[in-house]
This record gives C-alpha cells, structure tokens and sequence, in this order.
C-alpha cells in the first residue's frame, strides 16, 4: 500500500473559523477550532504521514503532539501555503487535507487515497459538493484551488472527482450548521467536548 504524505493548513487562530460566530467566549472558540484541527490529524495520522503548515504556536503544538512535522514560515493565503507544504514533503503522492474534519474516519481517509492511487490528480468534493476537502497528486505537483467553488476548479484542471461513502471526510465545518451536523455524524473526543462547552 502507497503511503502518504498528508498536508494540513492551520491559519492562526486569531483570524480562524470567522463564520462559525461566536460559540462562546474567544478563547472557548479558539480551543473549538484547535479541537477540530486535533480530531482531524488524529484521524489523518492512523493512516498517512503529517505535515501541519501553520504559524500559530498553538496549532504547531497539537501538530506536534500528534506526530505531525511543522513547516513554519507559511506563505500568506491557503493555495501558497498548501503548495509550500506540499514541497517540503518531498513525496510524490501528496494530499491537502482541510483542518476542519472532526468527523473524519481513518478508514474513510484510507479509502479515499487508495482510489487517488489511481489518477495523477483527485479530489473529494465538500457535502454541498461545490468545496473540496481532499485534494491528491501521486505526481508530487498538487496544484491547489482553494475557495469558493474549488471543486469546479479542480475539476476543470483535470482533477479526478473521487466518491465515496466517507460522510466525515465530506463534511468540513465552517459554520455552526456545519458543526451540528457533524456532530449528528459522531465528532472526536475533542470536538465533542470543546462544542459542548462553547454551545451550552
């Protein structure tokens, strides 16, 4: 089985999941959003190497605590800095993963990059099917697109739409519906507990 090196964004938390509002007091919504980025790579890390791509010392820390490699010095915006971290691997099956999955499975994940094997480029779109969550090479050249409509623009550039039955790696959290409903699909400890403080 291919092993893969899975890059993760984390932006500083000060500028951070702006859309999920205002879930509690600052520091209970930073803690929310490092619980997401913790259950995330726990899940990433059973069945891929890490690499976490962030300036903020917080992330770095639960970056690390879970085994992943920190590339510091991010470029400023998601596509630069997802490139950047996708260089510093070194590997030629090289996935963006988003930091915001707490409902992610390691099986789903394992699934998802068995069938990017496959094809030179993939991409797994978001539950709206319009963002991308998943974004692979195997050639070591990932080409991100980032942003809003991102699944068009992987498609467009030759990406392969990769599906399958992986409702937590579908289900990225940008706002507090997307919250409720990946916590109907069953969050990480860390999400679980970090959003029933900051929802009560």
């Amino acid at each position: 089985m291919q092993r893969w090196s899975v890059v993760v964004p984390a932006k500083r938390l000060a500028g951070a999941k702006t859309r999920l509002g205002p879930s509690g007091t600052r520091a209970e919504h930073e803690t929310l959003v490092l619980a997401l980025l913790g259950d995330t790579l726990q899940a990433a890390g059973e069945v891929a190497d890490l690499w976490v791509v962030t300036d903020d010392p917080r992330a770095a820390a639960v970056a690390a605590e879970l085994g992943a490699r920190v590339v510091p010095d991010a470029p400023a915006g998601l596509n630069p800095a997802v490139a950047h971290g996708a260089r510093a691997t070194g590997a030629r099956c090289v996935a963006a993963l988003h930091s915001d999955l707490p409902a992610l499975r390691a099986a789903d994940l394992a699934e998802a990059l068995d069938r990017a094997a496959a094809v030179a480029r993939g991409f797994v779109a978001d539950a709206e099917g319009t963002g991308t969550t998943l974004l692979t090479t195997t050639t070591g050249v990932l080409a991100p697109a980032f942003g809003p409509g991102s699944a068009a623009a992987h498609a467009a550039s030759g990406a392969v739409l990769l599906e399958g039955a992986w409702p937590g790696l579908h289900r990225d959290v940008d706002t507090p519906e997307h919250l409720a409903r990946a916590r109907d699909l069953g969050c990480g400890p860390r999400t679980s507990a970090s959003a029933s403080r900051a929802c009560a």
